[in-house]
């Protein structure tokens, strides 16, 4: 009972992830006459690479590991909230545009060139998630707007092992999602366009003292 006092702040994530999850669910079994299929030339540039697998699925450990940091190890309860807001906002977004859009991605190889377990965990992949409800990426959106946390969080501000790491696998899961035909470039700029707004939403402290702080420095240059 302590515990649950101590940390009930996290049922809020909790509560919001299994209500997502069921919606989700709905989506992806529901009967769709039609569909809009994602894709621009660009798509058609990027080849398959099946070793994106491992970033792609590191994605699931990135994004527990760090909500589960804000709820626990995270001092800053407040800096919890930006982040459940900001994740809450994003993936909401996402379901109400596949509800009122469905759409579709058609890139995904029907023959893959090796025979691996790379491939065999792609195979997996796409067995057990369909080509549908793509727009915006989920798996962009929740990777920036975690990372952007990691950057804002006091706590980590002098861990640059943690920031840096976050931002490799950050970058890594966001070329995976095209390396992997998951998403269309399309999806990767409207995850990302989308985890900036609420960044510039959630966390106006941040950039307005950034932004100040920039300001110092250009005037003292200037001076100089």
């Amino acid at each position: 009972m302590q515990f649950v006092r101590k940390y009930k702040h996290g049922l809020i994530i909790t509560i919001y992830s299994i209500v997502y999850t069921l919606l989700f669910g709905y989506l992806e079994q529901r009967t769709v006459i039609s569909y809009h299929i994602i894709h621009t030339t660009l798509d058609d540039y990027i080849p398959f690479c099946e070793y994106f697998v491992v970033p792609y699925l590191l994605w699931f450990p990135y994004m527990f590991g760090a909500v589960a940091y804000f709820i626990f190890r995270n001092p800053d309860k407040e800096e919890y909230y930006r982040l459940t807001k900001n994740l809450c906002m994003g993936m909401t977004i996402f379901l109400i545009v596949s509800f009122i859009y469905p759409n579709a991605q058609m890139l995904r190889p029907t023959e893959f060139a090796r025979d691996n377990f790379f491939v065999d965990l792609v195979q997996m992949v796409y067995r057990s998630d369909t080509p549908t409800n793509i727009l915006p990426s989920i798996h962009v959106f929740n990777s920036l707007a975690i990372h952007l946390a990691i950057l804002s969080c006091r706590s980590l501000k002098n861990r640059h092992g943690i920031r840096t790491v976050s931002w490799i696998l950050t970058i890594l899961i966001i070329l995976s999602t095209m390396f992997l035909k998951q998403h269309s470039v399309v999806d990767v700029c409207l995850g990302t366009t989308l985890a900036l707004a609420g960044y510039l939403i959630f966390y106006r402290e941040k950039v307005r003292a950034h932004a100040k702080q920039k300001s110092k420095a250009v005037s003292w240059s200037r001076s100089r």
